[in-house]
């Protein structure tokens, strides 16, 4: 079985060192080179086309938001994981929207950073779980001041199911196979899932999702 090749980014030294010390020993993980800004992780993702980039959201010369936004242009196939000191929900959604599968604070890196890095190179999603909690909480909160009625429960058992599916990574054509349906009406319930929850991207829905705990 193949090794999980991964690119870090960071600035600081001492925290790729540590990183890197983590990862090698894994059996399974491989880091096949290192970055301290964000333009030279475009250019060393660009050369070495790693399975997986760990990054900084905060980088000298080019930040990690914009990095992550070229490297998923360039390289759709490359897994990206955030790792950030920021907890709060606009950092999580532009990192979706950059193209990231997965979110972690920093100060939990060392326990999560392993089964982030198994997840997204398997096209699953994964976020520290004090993120998905405050997500949680967030969004209670959110559904009692504006004294509202969640509009989940305007979804059909399908609606639900595909919901699922799309937010942990998998495509149209993936949902229509796991479910047996076809392209079309795999294509009609994500339309419809997408109407109802006012939802106008796949960072957005995977988000709701962890709002909702749909996925974690």
């Amino acid at each position: 079985m193949k090794p999980i090749r991964i690119l870090l980014a960071d600035d600081h030294t001492v925290v790729r060192k540590g990183l890197r010390l983590l990862l090698e020993s894994q059996q399974g993980f491989e880091v096949i080179a290192d970055a301290s800004d964000g333009r030279e992780t475009v250019a060393m993702a660009e050369q070495h086309q790693p399975d997986v980039v760990v990054m900084d959201v905060a980088m000298p010369i080019l930040n990690g938001i914009e990095a992550a936004r070229q490297i998923s242009a360039k390289l759709p196939r490359t897994a990206i994981v955030f790792l950030s000191m920021h907890s709060d929900e606009g950092y999580v959604l532009k990192a979706l929207k950059s193209g990231a599968r997965a979110y972690l604070l920093k100060d939990s890196a060392e326990y999560d950073l392993i089964s982030a890095i198994k997840a997204v190179n398997e096209g699953k999603a994964f976020f520290s779980p004090a993120i998905s909690k405050m997500l949680v909480e967030d969004y209670v909160r959110q559904m009692r001041e504006r004294d509202v009625e969640d509009s989940y429960e305007l979804l059909t058992t399908r609606e639900r199911e595909i919901l699922q599916l799309l937010a942990e990574g998998k495509n149209n054509k993936e949902v229509a196979s796991l479910l047996n349906l076809s392209l079309y009406t795999v294509e009609t319930h994500r339309s419809n899932i997408f109407q109802k929850l006012n939802l106008h991207s796949s960072a957005e829905l995977i988000l709701y999702a962890i709002r909702k705990g749909v996925i974690s």
